[in-house]
């Protein structure tokens, strides 16, 4: 019998610990102003309940939705970087009337590295490429598009040839 209470007492307490749970958890809604802001919050203004979503607590997949929602901003971005290397191709010197490692003028580093390029200069081009590329970084460590215009990309030197001595 006392078995029987004592169960009692803790299925009691798990239910009255369930609902006191659901009483203080709230539906959390997502919606954009008319300027684009993003907000979060449970309650909704009137004039953007038509538009607003509640947000899952819980990490789960994209829905169908957002995953068709992604899948068109890659594809925006990507048509948006071809026609940014399409118009870098048409800015570029004919073949042959440049050396490969110049690049147009204006871009930082001036140049890029090459196979016969020495260790201190290709870790120089990098150090400046990266610093060139900082202003065009996003708070998720993207770079702007706007970036590539401005800055050529050096990659790090090969660890085979050279060692990267952070200064």
């Amino acid at each position: 019998m006392h078995h029987l209470r004592a169960a009692l007492a803790a299925l009691t307490s798990t239910a009255l610990l369930l609902a006191a749970a659901g009483a203080v958890a709230a539906t959390v809604y997502r919606w954009v102003d008319e300027n684009g802001q993003v907000h979060y919050g449970e309650v909704v203004p009137e004039q953007y309940r038509r538009t607003a979503k509640p947000v899952e607590m819980w990490a789960s997949p994209p829905s169908a939705e957002q995953q068709r929602e992604a899948q068109e901003r890659a594809q925006k971005e990507k048509a948006r970087a071809a026609a940014l290397a399409a118009e870098q191709d048409r800015r570029q010197p004919a073949a042959g009337a440049a050396p490969a490692a110049s690049q147009p003028a204006g871009k930082r580093p001036a140049q890029v590295p090459n196979d016969q390029t020495d260790c201190d200069t290709w870790q120089r081009l990098y150090a400046e490429s990266i610093e060139c590329f900082g202003p065009y970084r996003t708070a998720r460590g993207a770079t702007k598009p706007e970036g590539f215009e401005v800055c050529n990309v050096v990659p790090e030197p090969p660890p085979t040839r050279c060692r990267l001595r952070i200064p």
